[in-house]
């Protein structure tokens, strides 16, 4: 099958963990990379090692074509309009700041409100609410329902006349649901508001077309979408990133330089102050490669029906609560499972799991207000990739009641 060859592509996937083959189930933490993102790596570290944009020699060349390459292949991979709407940031969080605070700094006064939505992570709570601390501004949330779907019948209500920008989450990384956000993008824009979107799950699972989506921002981390880590972009349409001030300065995000004045390079460097990590920039490319491989009708079949039998398992156990279930057709779910199991101890089941060779992700998924949604201190999740298998979920399963039989 296509996902054999698939994990023949990925070393990490070949080891043992206490004498079982590895399941690796933790996907929407941080995920495996392929030997082509680890050759490049390797590459760039051991013959092209020169830091990029400076220098004339030849070493610096190749560094510097291989930064620039990748921010090609992110512009391709967005169907953005032009390369210098893409920016290279250490990953999510640094993009989702990056923004906050420039975006405040330009736009945001006293009074003023920004809207982010109960799924969020706290990258894309915290910084907004460090700016409106720092600005004197209000921070409004939309909330989800009983089955984690976001209340966007709530939202124009929320919206007012001193609303000047929306965060949201294309994918809740723990409750796994697609979010309409074409729909909430255009409600906004409706009332003149942009909106950012948290993309660190959505560009993994879902074909982005940032034109056509009309986002005025997009964010996403390359670590999550087999890259390496360290690595992310920020996608901002120019006459946001040409009206903002810069985040930070320093070398290469200058145009000159007096003890008078300075004015700031052309996009995308006014926002890449400093040596860049352009050894790990590097690895995107062959990253969205491998990802634009994945279009493959007998692949993408074979992962709907691992989702939806784990779906079916977790929907009809009663000792499990599942959070984030469709209302309509599967399809608006990810092979993204966060629940509980009634009297069992998230964490006591994560280190059952771990001993049986399964590596998922248990506490509070950095999502802290999704938790006091559902008013329980943490869950256990179990997130896949195109390289896991219908046997792993079936083992997933058998090693899960284990583990419940074990505790209760």
């Amino acid at each position: 099958m296509v996902v054999n060859e698939i994990r023949k592509q990925f070393p990490a996937l070949s080891r043992k963990v206490y004498g079982k083959d590895l399941v690796y189930f933790d996907n929407a933490a941080t995920s495996h990379r392929t030997q082509s993102v680890i050759d490049e790596w390797n590459r760039i570290s051991a013959e092209s090692n020169a830091n990029i944009h400076r220098a004339v020699h030849r070493l610096a060349d190749e560094a510097t074509q291989a930064y620039e390459q990748a921010r090609d292949a992110v512009q391709a991979f967005l169907n953005a309009e032009s390369r210098q709407e893409i920016v290279f940031t250490s990953g999510t969080t640094a993009a989702v700041n990056l923004v906050a605070f420039c975006f405040g700094e330009a736009y945001v006064k006293e009074g003023d409100q920004v809207i982010v939505t109960e799924a969020e992570h706290h990258s894309n709570i915290v910084p907004w609410q460090m700016m409106c601390n720092r600005k004197g501004a209000v921070l409004k949330v939309l909330p989800v329902d009983d089955t984690g779907h976001l209340m966007v019948e709530n939202l124009e209500e929320i919206l007012s006349d001193r609303t000047r920008i929306m965060a949201v989450t294309h994918i809740s990384n723990v409750l796994g649901l697609i979010n309409p956000v074409e729909d909430i993008i255009r409600k906004c824009h409706e009332r003149g508001v942009p909106v950012l979107v948290d993309g660190a799950q959505g560009a993994v699972h879902c074909k982005v077309d940032v034109q056509k989506m009309d986002c005025d921002f997009y964010v996403f981390s390359g670590h999550k979408l087999y890259a390496a880590t360290g690595t992310g972009v920020l996608y901002g349409k120019r006459k946001w990133l040409e009206s903002m001030p810069p985040y930070m300065g320093g070398g290469e995000m200058v145009g000159t330089v007096t003890f008078a004045e300075t004015t700031y390079a052309p996009l995308p460097m006014k926002y890449e102050a400093g040596t860049q990590n352009f050894a790990s920039a590097a690895t995107l490319k062959p990253a969205l490669e491998f990802i634009n491989s994945l279009n493959d009708n007998e692949l993408i079949n074979y992962m709907d029906k691992i989702r939806d039998y784990l779906l079916d398992v977790f929907m009809n156990d009663e000792r499990i609560d599942l959070y984030g279930v469709p209302r309509g057709t599967n399809k608006e779910k990810i092979p993204l499972f966060s629940f509980t199991v009634k009297g069992v101890h998230h964490e006591d089941l994560a280190l059952i799991l771990d001993k049986m060779g399964i590596a998922v992700r248990s506490g509070q998924m950095c999502a802290e207000p999704v938790m006091d949604r559902f008013g329980v201190t943490g869950m256990l999740r179990v997130s896949l990739a195109p390289y896991n298998t219908m046997e792993e979920a079936e083992y997933f399963v058998k090693c899960l009641n284990k583990a419940i039989d074990m505790l209760i």
